[in-house]
């Protein structure tokens, strides 16, 4: 008999913050590339081609004594059904005895790991003095890379938003975006005055919508790429030197979100070569030959152990493609357990 801690969607977000899921991340990232941690194959099944499938990612953090997996299963009609479409858990063992320390709702881990990589990109590879952030996608992840990059880089004075899809939606958001980033983000630094007056000042900044994607990326020095799209949004034309990017959507075969033609010119960077070239945005690059796998600098961990320089220059274009990782979810999941047990929360069972 052992205990197995489950917790709820609501004491995930409770238990996390940006600042700490950063700081894992890193670190996540560099275990990694002190061979300290490894992924496993990934899987994939379709039950309804386009309407039901589900992925699993699992690996191993040796250095942090834990292994595990993440499940995602995306089934198309639930909503008719009262469901969510989407619905995913985080699984967490001790990779001492094999023994299940717990599991959790996978959305909020996702969702401030993959804001937290967005970020770190840019901390890594962006101009210290970068002051113009485009966010491609107004969706789920949004506030998630806004705060991370906020958090990451002290320069940022405006945030333009774009949805390919509808400016509306856009302008909605930055309507709300300070008032949604104070709220989602700041409460837990309510204790820690310096911090939380910083946080709040790098908040308030302009935050605007645009349609025209071409003027935005002309103007941008950090570009984030959220979306689910399959052809790219922007193109190599409109960049100018010195312009990063941190690309977060293209998770799978199929997604494009930039032009592939970029990534002939820039420093590209990964967090995990294997999977970027396979599913990542750098797929699609290599698939035309544009690039190879040995043209890739380095996965991240490398130059975050400043092993590997990232820029090397004001005006190189700097590519991030980050498909995500099993090892970012599974070391938040597990600073998450230990932080409901300090705090009793969850539901302990004996398996």
């Amino acid at each position: 008999m052992f205990p197995f801690r489950v917790i709820d969607e609501a004491s995930v977000r409770q238990l996390l913050d940006m600042k700490n899921v950063i700081e894992l991340v890193e670190r996540a990232y560099t275990l990694k590339e002190q061979k300290e941690a490894s992924l496993f194959p990934m899987v994939f099944h379709e039950f309804a081609p386009g309407k039901a499938d589900m992925d699993i990612k699992s690996g191993h953090l040796k250095g942090a004594h834990i292994f595990g997996l993440k499940l995602v299963s995306w089934f198309g009609d639930n909503p008719s059904k009262q469901l969510p479409a989407l619905v995913g858990f985080v699984m967490v063992l001790d990779s001492n005895t094999g023994v299940p320390k717990g599991m959790m709702s996978g959305e909020p881990v996702t969702l401030m790991r993959t804001g937290a990589a967005g970020g770190i990109g840019a901390k890594y590879f962006a101009r210290p003095e970068s002051e113009n952030l485009l966010l491609v996608g107004s969706g789920h992840l949004a506030p998630y890379e806004i705060m991370a990059t906020l958090s990451t880089m002290e320069h940022i004075k405006k945030v333009t938003v774009y949805n390919a899809n509808s400016y509306e939606r856009a302008a909605a958001f930055c309507a709300t975006a300070k008032d949604k980033l104070k709220n989602m983000f700041l409460p837990p630094y309510q204790h820690d005055q310096e911090l939380y007056q910083t946080l709040l000042d790098r908040i308030d900044i302009e935050y605007v919508a645009t349609d025209n994607i071409r003027a935005a990326t002309e103007e941008a020095d950090i570009i984030i790429t959220a979306t689910p799209s399959h052809k790219p949004i922007i193109m190599k034309e409109w960049v100018k030197p010195g312009t990063h990017f941190s690309c977060v959507g293209a998770d799978m075969a199929g997604k494009q979100e930039i032009d592939e033609n970029l990534f002939s010119s820039a420093r590209v960077f990964v967090d995990d070569v294997t999977q970027a070239i396979n599913v990542g945005e750098t797929k699609v690059a290599v698939q035309k030959g544009l690039i190879t796998k040995d043209d890739i600098i380095s996965e991240i961990g490398s130059v975050i152990l400043g092993k590997t320089p990232g820029r090397l220059s004001d005006q190189d274009i700097t590519i991030y493609d980050s498909t995500g990782i099993a090892l970012q979810d599974l070391i938040t999941a597990d600073y998450v357990l230990k932080k409901a047990e300090e705090q009793g929360i969850g539901t302990v069972a004996e398996l």
